[in-house]
């Protein structure tokens, strides 16, 4: 079977609170590990997407609206779905890995990180798609 979920792929959330959200491939465990016997993949997304931004607003307002609220996670392949896009983040794959999730300080501090990447990338504008809700 060929690798479908390579680190920097965009992905859907299919179950869980995060159901419906966007994710990026950090990691992907094809043949899983001890604790979790099963293929799964080390994502981080976005929980709370920007608001739209318009010309007549202010630099402050631009500022508070393009916040973005990011999660990490560890996602099982059969409730991925996997998408056409692809985010060229370097700087994530050093931030999150297996041991992130055993102390909630290294979860906390890898998320500022995360929403740090993910904002930069979003007031420089690409990768628009990524930074849209999924309307249905």
């Amino acid at each position: 079977m060929p690798k479908i979920y390579k680190p920097g792929k965009v992905a859907i959330v299919l179950q869980g609170r995060q159901a419906g959200k966007k994710v990026v491939v950090i990691k992907q465990l094809d043949e899983g590990t001890k604790e979790r016997p099963y293929p799964h993949a080390i994502v981080a997304g976005i929980e709370r997407y920007p608001l739209k931004v318009t010309k007549r607003m202010g630099q402050k307002k631009i500022a508070k609206r393009s916040k973005i609220k990011p999660f990490i996670k560890v996602v099982n392949y059969s409730h991925l779905f996997p998408t056409r896009y692809a985010l060229e983040l370097e700087g994530l794959k050093g931030v999150v890995g297996s041991e992130t999730f055993k102390e909630v300080s290294q979860r906390e501090d890898s998320k500022k990180q995360i929403k740090k990447l993910l904002e930069d990338r979003y007031t420089s504008g690409k990768n628009k798609w990524f930074f849209t809700p999924l309307r249905f």
